[in-house]
């Protein structure tokens, strides 16, 4: 009952010297940030790539504890476990805060020249907006913001009209997703690929959700982002957490496989693939997992 993951050749690993940097971001919290940050962490170390992760959400430090779990786990009894390179930074305590940003951008551009020998940096950052936040933004190959599944938390993205659902403009986060793309542009002349991403969505009622399709798909063609598929919400994610474990860890030949456990590997097979599927050549791997 094995899905089959699609392994791509990158083409920023083909002739380019800095790794590909992927941003877990928005402005609200409980929207699973950490939980797509450690699946796409762990899935690219199971096919081989070397990864760093930095949590600049280190005072609440969700992404940070998961690592510490696995690396328990992994001393205790999985020691077949991948880790990344992980970093910790957190936000300046000066009062200054001309002072305080000066601050926080050594440590990060610190932290991420520690980076540059890996293939992915994985960034996890808080659900608010701080300085730090923004500028490791600026630096995302691809930012990638889950939300709920629900019109509450199309508030993140967009301000509707309450009565006709009708977009009346972006939200404050999406103006600074556009602003950190002008600054990298700036900067390297890169580009950010922004995906919405809808999480932990409720399997028991999944057709209500569903009236916030065709807004993300107006949204989207108007400030510029794809929106896909993420985790519905599932209780083995709160199990995988307290084992420092991911869905790519479960062998389906050697342990028992529960029909969540089909399904939410099959949802992370399509995550992947839409968000790694943007930055690829024509060669791809089968994998069975």
């Amino acid at each position: 009952m094995g899905a089959t993951l699609k392994i791509y050749q990158m083409k920023s690993l083909q002739g380019m010297s800095h790794p590909r940097v992927i941003v877990l971001g928005n402005e609200k919290g409980g929207t699973g940030k950490s939980t797509v940050s450690m699946h796409i962490i762990t899935y690219l170390l199971k096919h081989g790539y070397s990864v760093a992760s930095i949590d600049i959400d280190a005072r609440q430090g969700t992404l940070s504890r998961y690592l510490s779990n696995r690396a328990q786990q992994k001393e205790k009894n999985r020691p077949d476990l991948a880790m990344p390179k992980h970093f910790e930074i957190f936000n300046s305590t000066l009062e200054n805060r001309t002072e305080a940003n000066a601050e926080e951008t050594e440590r990060f551009d610190e932290t991420f020249a520690k980076c540059q020998d890996c293939d992915f940096v994985v960034i996890d950052t808080p659900g608010n907006d701080t300085f730090l936040s923004r500028y490791a933004h600026s630096h995302a190959d691809v930012v990638i913001t889950p939300i709920n599944d629900s019109l509450i938390d199309l508030d993140m993205l967009v301000r509707l009209d309450p009565a006709s659902k009708e977009i009346l403009k972006p939200s404050l986060y999406a103006e600074n997703v556009w602003d950190q793309k002008k600054n990298k542009a700036i900067r390297n002349h890169g580009k950010i690929d922004w995906v919405v991403v809808r999480n932990r969505k409720n399997i028991a009622h999944a057709k209500g959700k569903n009236s916030i399709e065709p807004i993300l798909s107006a949204l989207s063609k108007r400030i510029g982002f794809r929106f896909v598929c993420g985790f519905s919400e599932r209780i083995i994610f709160k199990e995988l957490f307290l084992e420092g474990m991911t869905l790519t860890d479960i062998d389906p030949k050697s342990q028992k496989m529960r029909l969540a456990h089909v399904a939410a590997r099959q949802e992370l097979v399509q995550l992947m693939d839409a968000i790694l599927g943007n930055h690829t050549d024509k060669q791809v791997k089968q994998i069975s997992a």
